[in-house]
């Protein structure tokens, strides 16, 4: 079962608000304490509070003056280099939700136009009905989707070339073994399956090397701008 959420703000109650200040007063003392074994760094702790005539501290009073005076000498700003006050720790985490809000519109919308393409795709044309900011939008996505493709068969063309001029050395040198054992009926057989293989694989080498595949075949989606899309899409960028 999870925790519940703690909602961050003034306790009004007294009473509830005493018995939440001792406890998490205990608690972050505590991992103060880890904090400094574990990592073997210096740290203290004061705490001020309306419920105790004199503040606490950590580790003691004498610890808390030596890491005082151990910040005090260090240049005016390294002191404040990572320093937070509340107001900028709410700014920082304001900028952070805002960013991922952005991100999370772009990904709703991507995938509202990825489901509006399928279904245009199943149609078979584009509905009048269509706005332009969801065209301009189309049109972004289906850019994105043919760069895709052609990055994809640029890929796999050259996987397969590399393949190609791997295995030619190999057919070479069986049809060379067979020649040398000299004519024979069964060797006469597999001299004429090796040269089979060989046309084969001549006839392979021939088709890579005539361009198939090379992402200059006109592609189903009409006349597309592959670099800038229809119009300019600010939304995706």
């Amino acid at each position: 079962m999870t925790r519940k959420k703690v909602k961050l703000a003034f306790i009004a109650n007294d009473s509830a608000r005493k018995a939440t200040f001792k406890k998490r007063k205990k608690g972050l003392m505590k991992k103060v304490s880890e904090l400094s074994t574990l990592c073997g760094i210096d740290a203290c702790a004061i705490v001020y509070s309306p419920y105790d005539p004199q503040p606490e501290v950590w580790p003691s009073p004498m610890g808390v003056q030596r890491v005082l005076a151990k910040f005090r000498r260090m240049p005016e700003l390294e002191q404040s280099k990572k320093m937070v006050n509340q107001e900028s720790f709410l700014r920082q985490r304001i900028l952070k939700a805002k960013d991922q809000l952005k991100k999370q519109r772009k990904d709703n919308r991507e995938k509202e136009m990825t489901q509006l393409m399928f279904q245009y795709l199943s149609a078979g044309k584009i509905m009048h009905n269509i706005s332009m900011v969801d065209l301009n939008d189309l049109a972004w996505l289906i850019d994105q989707n043919l760069k895709d493709i052609n990055r994809r068969i640029e890929v796999l063309t050259k996987n397969a070339q590399s393949q190609t001029q791997v295995a030619a050395p190999a057919v070479t040198d069986v049809v060379a073994k067979i020649e040398d054992k000299g004519q024979g009926s069964h060797n006469g057989q597999g001299f004429d399956i090796n040269m089979d293989l060989m046309h084969k694989q001549n006839w392979f080498m021939n088709l890579m090397n005539s361009g198939v595949g090379g992402g200059n075949e006109t592609m189903p989606f009409g006349d597309v701008n592959h670099q800038n899309g229809f119009w300019p899409n600010p939304f995706f960028h």
